[in-house]
């Protein structure tokens, strides 16, 4: 209680001397913003893919629900199978802000893919291509901590595949994430450690999964995961200064072959397309 004797008239005194401060934000157009990130396991022979989009509104604002005029994957390169395979998938609403589609599994992972999305009178397109990945080979729970306090150790290891130059991007779930490129350790085994919070206790499932990306999927992520610090807000959601995707502006282009929208480079989409093969293992917290 003396502790709380002394201290509190400092409180009071500097609550006696507040005055209102104004400061000025960064302040941005409204953007759509679009996670399109699929997620690919290419043993099933079916996919069904999710676009998320919302729309920023202020700087301290939280994501606002928006809906599309029309979203549609269109994959030039792929040949139809029937009279009712198209080269293109119409993507429905579910729910607010979040749409599905299904489709053969050659679809996604042959060819070019385009995603071309209608929202308030402007379009938006993106390309990406499918990129494969390596298994996770093990997860295990250790024994070390990172400061000495009540972490959770989880030991991951893979390995890279010799023949090409592979990024990954690993999901820790609770919204962290990882960046690595196999420069260092090609057609190697490779085992890193993560450390959790006092918020992972005993019991508890840890979903871990390795995704494969390109370099600029991976260039954009390492960006998103620096300015988040990993937080709990996820890697898709408004970030504190504006990191630009491959979600672009083709309001009035009539040649999708040649798009360099310079009168309008500064309209575009937050958030990125790519198409990742995925594996992922779970362990249980001890």
């Amino acid at each position: 209680m003396r502790k709380l004797f002394y201290i509190l008239p400092v409180v009071f005194i500097l609550l006696g001397c507040e005055d209102v401060i104004d400061v000025d934000v960064p302040v941005d157009r409204p953007r759509l913003t679009v996670d399109a990130v699929f997620r690919l396991d290419v043993s099933e022979p079916i996919q069904t893919v999710q676009v998320k989009v919302g729309q920023t509104s202020g700087f301290f604002d939280e994501l606002q629900t928006t809906s599309l005029d029309a979203i549609t994957l269109i994959n030039p390169d792929y040949v139809p199978t029937g009279p009712l395979d198209l080269n293109s998938l119409v993507m429905t609403e579910v729910a607010p802000g979040i749409y599905e589609g299904s489709k053969t599994t050659i679809f996604f992972t042959e060819g070019t893919l385009q995603l071309i999305l209608e929202h308030q009178g402007e379009r938006f397109l993106a390309q990406t291509a499918f990129v494969p990945t390596s298994d996770i080979d093990e997860l295990a729970q250790g024994d070390g901590s990172l400061f000495g306090g009540d972490e959770t150790e989880i030991i991951v290891s893979f390995t890279d595949q010799p023949d090409r130059e592979d990024f990954y991007l690993f999901d820790l779930d609770f919204n962290e994430y990882l960046v690595t490129e196999d420069e260092f350790y090609p057609g190697q085994r490779f085992e890193f450690s993560y450390f959790y919070d006092e918020s992972v206790n005993a019991g508890m499932d840890i979903n871990v999964s390795l995704l494969g990306v390109d370099e600029l999927f991976y260039n954009y992520m390492n960006q998103i995961i620096v300015q988040a610090n990993s937080g709990s807000t996820g890697p898709f959601q408004t970030p504190s200064a504006t990191v630009r995707g491959n979600i672009i502006n083709i309001t009035g282009i009539n040649n999708i072959d040649s798009f360099d929208n310079v009168e309008n480079s500064d309209n575009f989409a937050l958030g990125y397309f790519a198409i990742c093969q995925t594996f992922t293992k779970t362990i249980t917290i001890e």
